[in-house]
């Protein structure tokens, strides 16, 4: 199955080359979670901790589907 993924921030640098802009087309096979996604850009485990998939905020081990959206962001800090 194919999934839209586009990373944010420092995750940029995993970027393939053949990516556009900020964003790839991963294959992976049916089943395979967010954290799979993750592992097949060669985002180490930590880098990855935020993930939006189509629109809505999703745990690592959430199951994808086929044509879905999925967002990465590097864990965020800040603040007062």
């Amino acid at each position: 199955m194919r999934v839209q993924v586009r990373l944010h921030a420092s995750l940029r640098k995993y970027l393939p080359p053949d990516a556009l802009d900020d964003t790839v087309v991963v294959e992976l096979k049916p089943g395979a979670t967010v954290a799979d996604a993750i592992a097949a850009l060669r985002i180490p485990p930590n880098h990855a901790k935020i993930a939006v998939v189509d629109g809505k905020q999703s745990d690592l081990e959430a199951p994808l589907e086929e044509g879905q959206q999925l967002s990465l962001f590097p864990p965020l800090a800040g603040g007062c």
